[in-house]
């Protein structure tokens, strides 16, 4: 379950910029295209003719053309036109609200009365020229919910991401959650360890030694419906840790926006914003790639994992002290979901 009144990442800006995109957000099979000024549209992905899907026609003067017959649909989900036919008879369809907004294209797949725009988390790291942002788009065949698990728990690391972000220090350093109003925190601070080799070359990115102990730190922070940032990062061990000046760290936010798709799929919306060197486009495309690996890396885990859990529906999972941010999110959802079916 998942609910439909929130805003939700539905694709980036380049994916719509030559022709209609369909994408199924929370069970709503959805068209994105430009509209007439170059404002985002979003309708239900069916023509009232014949049910072709509207995403394989093209946009012309601002109205989406069905690929089929050639009809014309308002971004209202009213019909305009078709070539040789009367229209005034013909059914509406669906229609969603939409907003461009800090370089992606959200999305509330409810109803369409209670969207709010002002309820679109503010991205500082969007809006600022200080920082630099690389991402990308995984399908995963997951439960939306299996992906916050995931990211809410970074113990993971040390065994899915040995190679690149894990260290045997995350397993020994405590971990602690918070829940502050409907956003839960987790956090873990590794003091005086030699970085991995992800952040050593963050560190040689940032033109700084990579071959010195240093102080390591995820503070992972869910809100509601489903978005993960994660402030990570290392400074030279005995400058302030967390709080280091600039000069003496390499650090980040890891973005992630989790889209379900179905019950058992997702779009996963993933990226790191950093604060130094942000016009060094080269760099930007490094991290991008070592990130792209290591994220590639979990949708293995979570895609064979949400195939067990499939087969045996009986069992019930575990919960450990690790899990903690995991479980209070999951609270917080079915809190949500509780207000959505009582509405």
């Amino acid at each position: 379950m998942f609910p439909k009144n929130a805003w939700y990442v539905a694709c980036t800006p380049d994916e719509i910029e030559n022709k209609p995109l369909g994408r199924q957000i929370c069970g709503e099979k959805i068209v994105f295209y430009r509209a007439a000024g170059g404002k985002v549209a979003a309708v239900e992905d069916f023509c009232p003719h014949r049910g072709a899907p509207l995403s394989l026609g093209f946009v012309r003067d601002g109205q989406l053309v069905c690929g089929y017959h050639g009809l014309e649909m308002g971004c209202d989900g009213k019909v305009v036109s078709m070539p040789g036919q009367r229209v005034r008879g013909f059914p509406c369809i669906g229609s969603y609200a939409v907003e461009e907004r800090y370089g992606f294209i959200w999305v509330w797949p409810g109803d369409k009365e209670l969207a709010d725009p002002a309820k679109i988390h503010h991205l500082e790291w969007a809006d600022n020229p200080e920082w630099a942002y690389g991402g990308g788009l995984y399908h995963i065949n997951c439960d939306y919910r299996l992906m916050v698990d995931n990211l809410m728990d970074l113990t993971h690391e040390t065994y899915v991401h040995a190679n690149s972000i894990g260290q045997k220090e995350i397993d020994e350093a405590p971990v602690h959650t918070r829940v502050e109003g409907e956003e839960v925190i987790t956090s873990r601070y590794m003091e005086n360890i030699m970085a991995p080799p992800f952040w050593r070359a963050a560190l040689r990115g940032n033109g700084l030694a990579d071959d010195v102990p240093v102080d390591r730190w995820q503070i992972c922070r869910f809100t509601p419906p489903s978005h993960v940032m994660i402030e990570v990062g290392v400074a030279h061990a005995g400058k302030g840790g967390y709080d280091a000046p600039p000069e003496f760290k390499a650090s980040s936010i890891v973005v992630d926006f989790i889209t379900p798709e179905t019950e058992t799929s997702i779009w996963y919306f993933w990226g790191m914003a950093r604060n130094f060197k942000p016009d060094d486009a080269a760099l930007t495309a490094t991290i991008r790639e070592g990130q792209g690996k290591i994220f590639s890396e979990d949708q293995d885990m979570l895609e064979l994992q949400q195939q067990n859990i499939l087969r045996h529906p009986e069992r019930k999972l575990l919960m450990l002290n690790i899990d903690a941010g995991g479980v209070q999110s999951r609270r917080v959802l079915d809190q949500w979901m509780a207000r959505e079916q009582r509405a």
